[in-house]
């Protein structure tokens, strides 16, 4: 079995830090199974080959899938508090 799965982003940066992200469970894999996540422009692709049972499969592709949403949460996090951050900054100069 094999899927290739396609996430598009607003822009390179934020699929680069989801395919980091994502990117060491390419390293964490049972025999029989094969996954490789890249990032090609502001998309992230995701190829996975499964010699197991369709289960493997599933689990597999739901384990990725969770990833990428907590990696995609935690961006906008971080967005978040960097915005709160730049806002709470006094408008000041120096003299």
């Amino acid at each position: 079995m094999e899927a290739e799965i396609t996430l598009e982003y607003a822009d390179a940066k934020n699929a680069e830090a989801v395919a980091k992200a994502v990117s060491p469970d390419n390293f964490k894999v049972p025999p029989g199974l094969s996954i490789k996540t890249t990032r090609k422009g502001n998309k992230v692709v995701t190829y996975i080959e499964c010699r197991r049972e369709l289960p493997t499969f599933i689990a597999t592709i739901d384990d990725l899938l969770f990833c990428v949403s907590t990696a995609e949460k935690a961006l906008i996090t971080a967005k978040k508090l960097n915005e709160k951050s730049v806002l709470s900054k006094p408008n000041r100069k120096v003299k």
